[in-house]
């Protein structure tokens, strides 16, 4: 599976790719993933991607010009599942879509920055907006790691145990259950005694009950969609 990722700030990337699951993945060839310097394809001396916006107001509109001409560069390379730009006004991410999204080939993400992108851009070329909250970032660059390590660690191979996924809070539409490891026994505080009898019917049992509980407590709304 491919990501492109386009920014003004490759530098805000680094890190997250460059470090366990999804370091792991790239060096087993599993995951690629490409940052791609937008001011590379700013078509002035100074390399500003950026201007005032029309009809006035406060803040700077990314450029359409830039970015047609990275998307289009990429395009011509590869054809993409979906091109996807991060935006508080768009779908929520969750597990569904990050179950749909794990299954494509070809991902290619913008990041916006400022005070957003161009409309054009998000007309002709997005085919996905998506969200991370309803919150503003200062950028789209961390909201854009979000979404690859969501999507990445759902890739079969990527995880030690790809069981693991399945297993995790939303996958059925709950909660996870509450998670423990030794020592059995910390100042007092007790692992549940299910957990050590190696009864695999009752402990499952004992999981699925609890995930129900912490659900109702925690995301009731879960329960009511």
């Amino acid at each position: 599976m491919r990501f492109d990722i386009i920014t003004v700030l490759p530098g805000l990337l680094e890190s997250p790719f460059a470090h366990s699951i999804l370091q792991r993945a790239q060096k087993k060839d599993l995951l690629e993933i490409h940052v791609h310097n937008l001011r590379e394809y700013a078509n002035n001396k100074h390399k500003s991607v950026d201007d005032y916006p029309y009809g006035g107001g406060s803040g700077m509109v990314m450029q359409i010009e830039p970015f047609a001409a990275c998307i289009e560069k990429l395009q011509s390379e590869r054809e993409y599942d979906d091109i996807i730009y991060m935006t508080p006004d768009g779908v929520t991410l969750n597990q569904q879509l990050a179950n749909e999204l794990s299954t494509v080939q070809n991902i290619m993400i913008l990041c916006g920055h400022y005070k957003g992108i161009d409309q054009r851009i998000r007309d002709i070329y997005v085919t996905k907006e998506i969200s991370v909250g309803d919150y503003v970032l200062s950028g789209g660059e961390l909201p854009a790691a979000i979404v690859v390590d969501a999507i990445a660690r759902l890739i079969p191979g990527v995880l030690s145990d790809e069981t693991s996924a399945l297993s995790d809070s939303f996958q059925d539409g709950l909660l996870d259950a509450p998670l423990y490891t030794r020592p059995a026994d910390w100042r007092g505080h007790k692992v549940p005694d299910i957990l050590l009898s190696g009864h695999e019917g009752k402990i499952a049992a004992w999981r699925d009950e609890q995930q129900l509980i912490r659900t109702k407590e925690r995301r009731p709304d879960l329960l009511n969609d």
